[in-house]
């Protein structure tokens, strides 16, 4: 068993480092611009319904968390049947590695949250550029086994980010500044998945 023991080990280890340097086909273009148009309904839903979101950070919250989290289950359902078709055996270990980029920058943004609501609530303004600045560094840290064109997505947000802070007051809780964001955002990392892929074949 312990030559069985260690041949597996290897085989594993073989398979880790094939995966760390294999591109990662498991977020699919149509998927993302899916999300992006949620981020616009988002933006929809808060002008209509949440009017002062500086005095109801409560319903923007709502607003927003839930897209985030609609958005965040249909890319993780549709990587995991994209990765298994794409990468095969390699497939669980791509997910790991994908899920463990952006892992950090998600605890991080909802750190911050708390934080903001709970005991700097004058500041919560900040929210939207935080999230975009956030949200800009998980992207950036997925671009090393993504297509190269993704970086503009990550360059977008880093933009908007710097944006929403510049406001300095509550013009940065405006439907459309995550709206536009994420909207925006969204469809270019999209473009840049399907430019990426060989031919454009891949798309879904």
């Amino acid at each position: 068993m312990g030559d069985l023991d260690k041949a597996l080990t290897e085989l594993s280890h073989i398979r880790r480092q094939m995966a760390r340097s294999t591109e990662f086909r498991g977020y699919g273009p149509a998927t993302l611009a899916a999300t992006g148009a949620m981020a616009a309904l988002g933006a929809a839903v808060q002008a209509r319904w949440v009017t002062l979101p500086a005095e109801h950070i409560g319903g923007y919250l709502a607003v927003w968390i839930a897209t985030a989290a609609v958005s965040g289950a249909l890319i993780v359902v549709q990587m995991q049947t994209r990765a298994r078709r794409m990468h095969s055996a390699m497939a669980d270990e791509m997910i790991r590695m994908a899920v463990e980029q952006f892992v950090p920058a998600l605890a991080a943004g909802l750190a911050v949250t708390v934080v903001l609501v709970r005991f700097v609530p004058q500041a919560v303004w900040m929210l939207p550029g935080m999230w975009q600045l956030i949200y800009s560094l998980g992207v950036f840290s997925s671009c090393r086994f993504l297509p190269r064109q993704v970086m503009l997505g990550g360059a977008w947000y880093l933009l908007t980010a710097l944006v929403c802070l510049a406001f300095g007051d509550a013009r940065a809780l405006s439907p459309w500044t995550m709206g536009l964001a994420y909207g925006a955002g969204q469809m270019l990392i999209a473009a840049a998945l399907y430019a990426g892929a060989e031919g454009g074949v891949d798309e879904e």
